[in-house]
């Protein structure tokens, strides 16, 4: 049997299903079609069944293989129920209401990393249907997904963080999440993990740092120094995504020293030169909200070259980043106290 790498449905993320500025979150799709070329010719009969009017009995069937003594026999049932929650979306509340999440939950705690996969995997596509989010979290995913962060396959940890991310759709789950442990685990497969990884981990921490506790989470987690090394790469699809993630958590002043010692002024400066149009306008934001109350931090952006891109950008960018980029130029070109220069030649980064 070969093993899934990727399902299409639990990796379409919607942009307006996060924020109607994150665009840079749509693309977060398969690249592959996520089907099972090997699968068994009883396996075959098994999604024909299901995809006719006489589905219930196979799906009962198959929730009941979940509690099998047989780890193949249990291999095989979470495929299937995996494979139908994709394949055809009325499948999801029939599973659910089967009663498949417990014994589903249970797999992703199992030592057999493959089983683990499909558990995690078959929890992500029913967690599609808005109607199985409670139930799922009611009997206790959110831990094992945690969990499967760190233990589970490369497959396992992204579809687990999609999983987290779908969860978190329902805004009073994103505490629990975030109270779960998952923050720096997301943060470690955000810093370490392959491009897949990171995409994934990017738009559940994307949705989880709407909180206010989460944003101080995951810059106690070190989510500054990934994050300003993926802006870094202009040519890189992740730097939309980490400037959306770095502008939700600015608001906060640990972030903001946090992101001055990773030395993110002139990698933003950079971006306000060099980056499309959107990049130079979210940068330009974060950059003014650096600034605002820092007479140090403006120093060091005037020093890093900020001013002649911002006058560019004033004079051709949208309304909105021109607003941005004369307020900034009439912060960095207000008159600083002798021992503020000096902070700002001496400061530390």
């Amino acid at each position: 049997m070969e093993k899934e790498n990727h399902e299409d449905y639990g990796r379409t993320f919607d942009a307006m299903s996060i924020n109607d500025d994150s665009s840079a979150f749509s693309d977060c799709n398969s690249e592959r079609s996520g089907e099972v070329t090997s699968a068994s010719s009883e396996s075959r009969r098994l999604l024909i069944s299901c995809a006719t009017e006489h589905s219930d009995d196979m799906i009962r069937q198959l929730v009941s293989d979940l509690g099998s003594c047989s780890v193949d026999k249990q291999k095989q049932a979470a495929m299937e129920i995996r494979l139908i929650a994709k394949n055809k979306p009325e499948n999801r509340l029939k599973i659910a209401k089967e009663g498949a999440v417990k014994p589903l939950i249970s797999l992703i705690l199992s030592p057999d990393l493959q089983l683990q996969e499909y558990g995690v995997t078959a929890i992500l596509n029913l967690s599609l249907c808005d109607e199985n989010k409670e139930v799922i979290t009611s009997l206790g995913a959110i831990e094992p997904l945690v969990l499967a962060l760190k233990t589970g396959t490369s497959t396992t940890k992204e579809n687990a963080a999609c999983a987290l991310f779908r969860l978190s759709q329902v805004e009073e789950y994103k505490t629990t999440i975030g109270r779960s442990g998952a923050i720096p685990r997301l943060v470690s497969l955000l810093e370490a993990g392959g491009m897949r990884a990171k995409k994934d981990a990017s738009t559940a921490l994307y949705s989880l740092c709407s909180v206010k506790e989460n944003k101080i989470r995951a810059v106690e987690s070190g989510i500054m120094k990934p994050l300003v090394e993926l802006m870094v790469d202009l040519g890189s699809n992740m730097v939309d995504k980490s400037v959306f993630i770095l502008s939700l958590l600015v608001s906060q002043p640990e972030a903001r020293q946090a992101l001055v010692n990773e030395e993110g002024i002139p990698v933003l400066v950079e971006l306000i030169e060099d980056g499309s149009r959107k990049q130079k306008e979210i940068a330009v934001g974060i950059l003014l909200a650096l600034c605002e109350d820092n007479e140090v931090y403006r120093g060091m952006a005037a020093r890093e070259g900020a001013i002649p891109p911002l006058v560019a950008l004033s004079q051709s960018g949208a309304n909105h980043a021109k607003q941005k980029a004369e307020q900034l130029i009439e912060l960095l070109r207000q008159p600083r106290s002798s021992n503020i220069a000096a902070k700002a030649s001496d400061v530390s980064v």
